[in-house]
């Protein structure tokens, strides 16, 4: 049997490091004469938008290794798991014919998940459905889940306002309830690469510094109220995924003189806690046991090792 194409996966909550390791692990298979590009797998860094907000590399931070899948994507498109599978798959098999390793790098469980197993073959859905369905309240989206999929109300938080109301359009534009699409996944790739994956879990109380520390950096530093002032500028509907996006609420509200830059940011602060949070807990429970949680925290001390580390693990699949 022919040796099945090699792929990293280094995955996390928000701040845990990714986005450094990934490029240590890239500038180690070199080191190797092995190849490597970089392609996103988190849902805000898609968006050519959110370059501060989403804690895009930057260039400098990219030290000359390929990244793919990065700021590619117009804050007015609609955008999804799918469509960014698809995507993935592509570029995956481009890094495989130029000889070189793809490392897969993002904290949106729902993009590598939907890669590696498949995805339900959900029809469109009617427009008409979704801007009604986006348009309602929590409360009123979970209450009438309740009614429509008992079944997936069951499965969901009511405070989960993205899947609550995917599981509602689903159900209310096919007449078939998601899970039944579920069972039907299709044209995941796990069985057909070898795969080696790395998830990040340090320490909760050094992630929650490192959320606090950066978002301040973005607003004070980095000027994030400029990112989100271009946005509004281009009057894109509030259900828009940029639009929502951790911070952008908070310094919209800021630049309209609703509250002040310190009290943004706090709000901010907390809302990547909150996410990270999530996140953390998704990633602890979901993955595969077989792949490797690393509890250590990330620094510049001993990063390289850790890139070593995985390096070695990928080059021997």
């Amino acid at each position: 049997m022919d040796e099945l194409p090699r792929v990293a996966l280094i995955a996390g909550p928000t701040a845990s490091g990714k986005s450094g390791l990934a490029v240590a692990l890239a500038k180690s298979l070199e080191a190797k004469a092995d190849r490597a590009v970089v392609i996103n797998a988190d849902a805000s860094q898609v968006y050519r938008d959110l370059e501060i907000l989403s804690a895009r590399p930057t260039v400098e931070e990219m030290e000359d290794v390929p990244h793919r899948l990065f700021g590619h994507v117009d804050g007015a498109d609609e955008y999804n798991a799918a469509r960014w599978a698809e995507e993935a798959k592509r570029e995956i098999s481009a890094a495989h014919d130029e000889g070189a390793i793809p490392i897969l790098v993002g904290g949106t469980g729902m993009y590598i998940r939907t890669l590696l197993n498949g995805i339900a073959p959900v029809p469109e859905i009617d427009p008409e459905v979704r801007e009604r369905v986006r348009g309602l309240g929590v409360a009123d989206a979970y209450a009438e889940l309740q009614s429509a999929d008992p079944h997936a109300a069951a499965r969901l938080k009511p405070a989960d306002t993205t899947r609550v109301a995917r599981a509602l359009e689903v159900v209310l534009a096919t007449g078939t309830p998601i899970g039944e699409w579920q069972r039907q996944t299709r044209g995941g790739i796990a069985d057909g690469i070898a795969l080696t994956a790395q998830i990040l879990l340090p320490p909760r109380d050094w992630l929650a510094e490192r959320c606090d520390r950066r978002f301040e950096e973005m607003v004070v530093e980095r000027r994030a109220a400029t990112e989100v002032a271009r946005l509004l500028a281009r009057a894109l509907p509030l259900s828009a995924p940029v639009m929502r996006a951790i911070g952008v609420p908070d310094l919209a509200v800021m630049l309209d003189g609703k509250i002040t830059e310190s009290e943004a940011i706090s709000r901010g602060q907390l809302a990547t806690r909150q996410y990270a949070k999530r996140q953390y807990t998704w990633f602890r429970n979901q993955p595969p046991p077989a792949w490797p949680r690393m509890t250590e925290s990330l620094n510049s001390a001993n990063i390289s090792k850790f890139a070593t580390l995985l390096r070695d693990r990928v080059l021997t699949r």
